[in-house]
Protein backbone atom coordinates (compact mmCIF):
# COMPACT_ATOMS: atom_id res chain seq x y z
CA UNK A 1 0.00 0.00 0.00
CA UNK A 2 1.45 3.17 -1.13
CA UNK A 3 1.83 6.08 1.64
CA UNK A 4 3.28 9.68 2.10
CA UNK A 5 6.25 10.29 -0.01
CA UNK A 6 8.05 7.20 -0.99
CA UNK A 7 6.86 5.18 1.62
CA UNK A 8 5.13 1.64 1.22
CA UNK A 9 3.46 -0.41 4.18
CA UNK A 10 4.01 -4.36 3.24
CA UNK A 11 1.83 -7.19 4.54
CA UNK A 12 4.35 -9.93 4.27
CA UNK A 13 3.21 -13.73 3.91
CA UNK A 14 3.35 -14.30 8.22
CA UNK A 15 0.75 -11.42 8.31
CA UNK A 16 3.31 -8.89 9.73
CA UNK A 17 2.94 -5.27 8.49
CA UNK A 18 6.66 -3.24 7.74
CA UNK A 19 6.99 -0.08 6.50
CA UNK A 20 9.58 1.03 3.69
CA UNK A 21 11.20 4.45 2.54
CA UNK A 22 12.17 3.54 -1.14
CA UNK A 23 13.00 7.09 -1.96
CA UNK A 24 16.88 5.83 -2.74
CA UNK A 25 15.45 2.54 -4.64
CA UNK A 26 13.77 4.45 -7.21
CA UNK A 27 16.79 5.26 -9.74
CA UNK A 28 17.06 5.56 -13.24
CA UNK A 29 14.90 5.93 -16.34
CA UNK A 30 12.54 3.47 -15.29
CA UNK A 31 11.62 4.77 -11.84
CA UNK A 32 12.01 8.36 -13.02
CA UNK A 33 8.00 9.22 -13.37
CA UNK A 34 7.28 7.32 -10.95
CA UNK A 35 9.99 9.17 -8.29
CA UNK A 36 8.41 12.85 -9.98
CA UNK A 37 5.15 11.81 -9.75
CA UNK A 38 2.79 10.74 -6.69
CA UNK A 39 -0.30 9.50 -9.06
CA UNK A 40 2.49 7.11 -10.68
CA UNK A 41 3.97 6.03 -7.68
CA UNK A 42 0.66 5.10 -5.94
CA UNK A 43 -0.08 3.05 -8.97
CA UNK A 44 1.77 0.49 -7.17
CA UNK A 45 0.60 -2.91 -6.88
CA UNK A 46 1.84 -6.93 -6.01
CA UNK A 47 2.67 -9.42 -8.55
CA UNK A 48 3.74 -12.77 -7.14
CA UNK A 49 4.98 -11.50 -4.31
CA UNK A 50 7.00 -8.15 -6.14
CA UNK A 51 5.85 -4.70 -5.91
CA UNK A 52 5.09 -3.48 -9.54
CA UNK A 53 3.84 -0.62 -11.44
CA UNK A 54 2.30 -0.34 -14.82
CA UNK A 55 5.76 0.70 -16.81
CA UNK A 56 7.36 -2.85 -15.90
CA UNK A 57 9.37 -0.90 -13.07
CA UNK A 58 9.55 -3.58 -9.91
CA UNK A 59 11.95 -3.89 -6.27
CA UNK A 60 13.52 -7.31 -5.39
CA UNK A 61 11.49 -8.45 -2.33
CA UNK A 62 14.45 -9.26 -0.38
CA UNK A 63 15.56 -5.66 -0.86
CA UNK A 64 12.75 -4.28 0.04
CA UNK A 65 11.97 -7.13 3.40
CA UNK A 66 15.18 -7.00 4.31
CA UNK A 67 17.45 -4.00 2.64
CA UNK A 68 19.47 -6.69 0.87
CA UNK A 69 19.76 -10.68 0.83
CA UNK A 70 17.76 -12.36 3.52
CA UNK A 71 19.43 -13.71 6.70
CA UNK A 72 19.85 -17.54 6.96
CA UNK A 73 18.31 -17.61 10.65
CA UNK A 74 15.13 -16.94 11.08
CA UNK A 75 15.57 -13.33 11.68
CA UNK A 76 12.76 -10.90 11.79
CA UNK A 77 12.30 -8.22 9.29
CA UNK A 78 12.65 -4.60 11.15
CA UNK A 79 9.40 -2.74 11.46
CA UNK A 80 10.56 0.55 9.75
CA UNK A 81 13.31 0.60 7.65
CA UNK A 82 14.63 3.57 5.08
CA UNK A 83 16.28 1.57 2.02
CA UNK A 84 19.16 2.86 0.50
CA UNK A 85 20.69 2.20 -3.45
CA UNK A 86 23.55 -0.24 -3.32
CA UNK A 87 25.24 3.30 -5.17
CA UNK A 88 25.11 5.42 -1.87
CA UNK A 89 26.01 2.95 0.38
CA UNK A 90 30.00 3.45 1.62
Amino acid sequence: MPMEGCRLRLTLTDGSTVERDIADLLMGPMFEAIRKDAVAFRQVTVESGTVVWPNGADLCPDVLIWGGPPPKSSAVPPQSLTLKSPSLVR
